[in-house]
């Protein structure tokens, strides 16, 4: 149910910034004035207020939803040893990387994983799961959290919404059109924008929806990369090769961390052939090897 509440809440905020946003922008239709075209800078702004107002919005609230969908316990006075050890590595490794104090905490999953997230370089967010401090040595929890710390400092919380923010644009602008020319050429609707239009729309949008989030994707396994190599040099290279082979080990048990805040985790799904497409990470095995290579 609080994942629903949030997702529900997210749309909510986004529907309220785009329409308060057109209005200023006295936005009045995507029709032409004939009324059977369509205007297409004035499209191109209603696509780009929505794609991209979406992406920022979900950037804005990123911290506070990852916060309650995973129910990070934040560390603001340390209660044990584990706390102090943890809140003292993510100080010394943002101090290293030049960026601002990320809140520090911890999330309660059996399964070995961490995340970073927030709207900038110096509000961030770097949580790791209770699981993961429990097996993983401190060489390995600290190689992890310099993984996670060159997300933020590589700013790739803000690349990437900025990435799905155009992707959602132009999805939105061509689906339009398409839709507008099969209620034009296929239906012969003549005046305004038909039902045929919006079914053939969310067809289309569908579609080139899911053909565009390649794009995102793609862009998800390179930053994994560039992270990898950050926490080599924030850490150790040793202790980060360590990590992932200990992550690689435990491939196939159970990963609770839910979709909307899998592309931020430290390691995802495996998947193969045309469906490795739709990866959010790189296979393990060619990361261990992109560390061993650069050794």
């Amino acid at each position: 149910m609080l994942r629903i509440f949030l997702f529900l809440a997210t749309n909510m905020a986004i529907l309220l910034v785009a329409s308060i946003t057109l209005s200023l922008l006295g936005f009045n239709s995507i029709m032409a004035a004939n009324g059977v075209d369509l205007n297409l800078s004035a499209l191109l702004v209603f696509c780009a207020v929505f794609g991209m107002g979406g992406s920022l919005v979900s950037l804005m609230l990123s911290k506070w939803m990852a916060k309650r969908s995973m129910g990070v316990q934040l560390i603001d006075q340390p209660k044990n040893r584990q706390e102090q050890w943890l809140k003292d590595t993510v100080a010394e490794l943002a101090q290293k990387a030049s960026i601002g104090m990320p809140e520090v905490g911890i999330f309660p999953s059996p399964s070995s994983n961490a995340f970073a997230t927030g709207a900038s370089r110096n509000n961030a967010l770097v949580a790791v799961s209770a699981g993961l401090l429990e097996r993983f040595s401190p060489e390995e929890a600290k190689a992890v959290m310099a993984h996670e710390i060159g997300h933020v400092a590589n700013g790739d919380m803000i690349t990437l919404s900025l990435i799905q923010g155009v992707v959602n644009t132009f999805v939105m602008f061509f689906a339009r059109i398409i839709g507008h020319a099969f209620d034009r050429i296929v239906l012969k609707n003549e005046r305004g924008f038909g039902i045929g239009a919006w079914v053939a729309t969310i067809v289309a949008e569908m579609i080139l929806g899911f053909l565009a989030s390649t794009i995102v994707f793609w862009f998800s396994r390179r930053r994994e990369f560039r992270a990898d190599v950050a926490g080599a040099e924030l850490a150790s290279r040793s202790g980060m090769i360590a990590a992932l082979q200990r992550l690689r080990s435990e491939q196939g048990l159970p990963n609770d961390m839910p979709g909307e805040m899998a592309a931020f985790g430290i390691s995802g799904q495996m998947k193969e052939g045309l469906m490795s497409l739709f990866l959010t990470h790189p296979p393990l095995e060619k990361r261990i090897a992109a560390l061993q290579a650069g050794a």
